[in-house]
């Protein structure tokens, strides 16, 4: 008998060749409904935008190639109908053949993934989704039937979704994109997200957030605010959700999240069966209660550990999910890692927020890039719940550092401790995670006091004082209303000009605003600094500003 394997890409091909490369006499069977078991699902829009040119280069592993080097008997367009884990059996159905057949399992891996979550209804324009090599050739063959700069609508903010849009503008497409969330890319916090925004009208994308497809006729797209958009074609990337299906169906426990349920092991609730990848729930890094994570690095991790499982290795239990994860979008980079300020909020967690707006390395070698870093921290223990970099050059490695610091239980404050390669073109002698670290230091010892940008209105309301501690000229281009210019470099003599009572200070960033506060509390004033300074606050104004008016159409 041995083992089957119920899907392959990422978690199914790990748990396969890892199994063979410990154990040569096992059989191993893997069933795919698909026509490839193994191909570079993370690079498919990219294929659409012609960036990888060349489509048999996101094709990993034919069955072919897998049965000549690992011995496997790989079977795609067979898609396992039933599971009875009683007699130990799936059924299998030959899509292409159109029959069936039962097929007997000593140990059984269900890696079947994720699936397109119910879109909106665009029955009059071509809809599809970008989750196979079948997908991206269907979407070619539209875009290349349709002409130069065809118009095409994406339904969705998330990652899909931003990547398909980036790569539909570089082949030449007027884009569109509709989400029905206030924000893009909904896992970063308002003001985090803000920018993109930017970064995406720059790019010439007429973006319509706060709206749904409601319904298209031939070559129209229609809104729920009746809004009619023109389009040959609709790329859905509205989410995913767990395949989970086959397995509720043989009576395998699905979790709260909707996932299949796994212990530390990835073993279901089922003797002899396994599961793994994004249709499986994961730990959760903040309160280990599961959750569900869809990541490749996770997936493949996973499907690995079942291999050392089933061969009878000792393999470790699988660690909770930080959900660490980055984006490319015309040329900024999104990072993240761990638990967002909107859910810490929602679930009525305390927290500590810092922001800061470090340069990628240091300012006098040539090409310095500004970053958006948030760090968000527990301030009874110090633990690190999370944080978001949006940026340019060295976002990717500051949110790798923060996300290792996290698995290995570093405080925030230790980040200021950590000895980071260093060189002019690199980064900085105090790296930008070491100046967030500090931050997070002088706030645990109570050596400063910040205010984040959303809680000043309530402050000023209550009769705090704003002062501005940027110079003239920078107060003269943009300043926060009712701040008081006091620059710092003045505040020294002038101190005395300030009113009795709360004072908050700010600057461009906040690293002034700390010496302000310092500066002043010394003087015997109150003082709390503006969190990230007027950088911050302007992108959170901008984010819970009013959405525009969406009544543009392309008739």
């Amino acid at each position: 008998m041995g083992t089957i394997i119920i899907g392959g890409v990422a978690a199914g091909m790990s748990a396969a060749t890892r199994l063979r490369r410990l154990d040569e006499t096992r059989e191993i069977t893997v069933f795919e409904r698909g026509a490839h078991v193994s191909f570079a699902n993370c690079g498919l829009p990219y294929h659409v935008g012609g960036v990888i040119a060349d489509r048999s280069s996101l094709l990993l592993q034919t069955p072919e190639s897998l049965a000549a080097r690992f011995a496997l008997d790989v079977r795609v367009g067979h898609e396992v109908t039933a599971i009875d884990t009683a007699a130990r059996t799936v059924t299998v159905r030959d899509m292409a053949a159109g029959t069936e057949a039962v097929e007997a399992y000593d140990d059984l891996v269900i890696a079947t993934g994720a699936t397109a979550a119910p879109g909106p209804s665009a029955s009059g324009v071509p809809t599809h989704t970008l989750r196979s090599v079948e997908d991206v050739d269907r979407v070619v063959d539209v875009l290349e039937g349709a002409g130069p700069a065809p118009r095409v609508v994406v339904a969705g903010a998330g990652f899909i979704g931003l990547e398909a849009v980036e790569n539909l503008v570089a082949r030449g497409a007027h884009v569109t994109l509709v989400s029905r969330s206030p924000q893009v890319l909904s896992p970063l916090d308002p003001e985090m997200a803000a920018p993109l925004l930017a970064v995406l009208r720059e790019a010439g994308v007429d973006v319509r957030l706060g709206a749904t497809i409601v319904g298209a006729e031939a070559g129209t797209v229609r809104l729920d605010d009746g809004t009619a958009l023109e389009a040959v074609l609709v790329v859905e990337a509205s989410g995913v959700r767990p395949d989970r299906g086959l397995a509720a169906l043989a009576g395998i426990e699905v979790g709260p999240s909707g996932g299949i349920a796994v212990d530390g092991r990835q073993r279901t609730s089922v003797p002899h069966v396994w599961a793994a990848g994004d249709g499986v729930e994961k730990r959760d890094h903040l309160d280990g209660e599961p959750t569900l994570v869809t990541m490749a690095g996770l997936a493949n991790r996973h499907g690995r550990a079942i291999a050392d499982d089933i061969a009878g290795l000792d393999p470790s239990e699988a660690r909770p999910a930080l959900g660490t994860a980055v984006l490319g979008l015309f040329g900024t980079t999104i990072a993240f890692v761990g638990s967002s300020e909107r859910r810490l909020r929602a679930e009525g967690r305390a927290h500590r927020v810092i922001h800061t707006h470090p340069a990628s390395h240091a300012t006098y070698y040539p090409g310095a890039q500004t970053m958006a870093m948030k760090l968000l921290v527990d301030p009874a223990s110090d633990r690190i719940l999370g944080a978001q970099i949006v940026g340019g050059d060295g976002v990717d490695k500051r949110i790798d550092v923060i996300a290792v610091a996290m698995a290995a239980g570093l405080t925030a404050s230790a980040l200021s401790q950590l000895e980071l390669a260093y060189a002019p073109q690199y980064g900085s002698a105090k790296d930008p995670v070491n100046m967030i670290g500090y931050v997070a230091q002088n706030l645990a010892e109570g050596t400063t006091d910040a205010m984040q940008w959303h809680e000043l209105p309530a402050a000023l309301a209550d009769g705090a004082t704003l002062i501005d501690v940027r110079t003239a000229a920078e107060h003269a281009a943009g300043a926060i209303p009712g701040a008081v210019n006091l620059p710092l470099d003045e505040l020294r003599a002038r101190h005395d000009e300030i009113p009795d009572g709360p004072v908050i200070v700010h600057c461009q960033v906040g690293q002034r605003g700390h010496t302000a506060a310092r500066l002043l509390t010394q003087l015997g004033h109150d003082v709390r600094n503006l969190d990230g300074g007027y950088r911050t606050w302007l992108a959170g104004r901008e984010a819970t500003a009013p959405t525009p008016d969406r009544g543009e159409t392309h008739e």
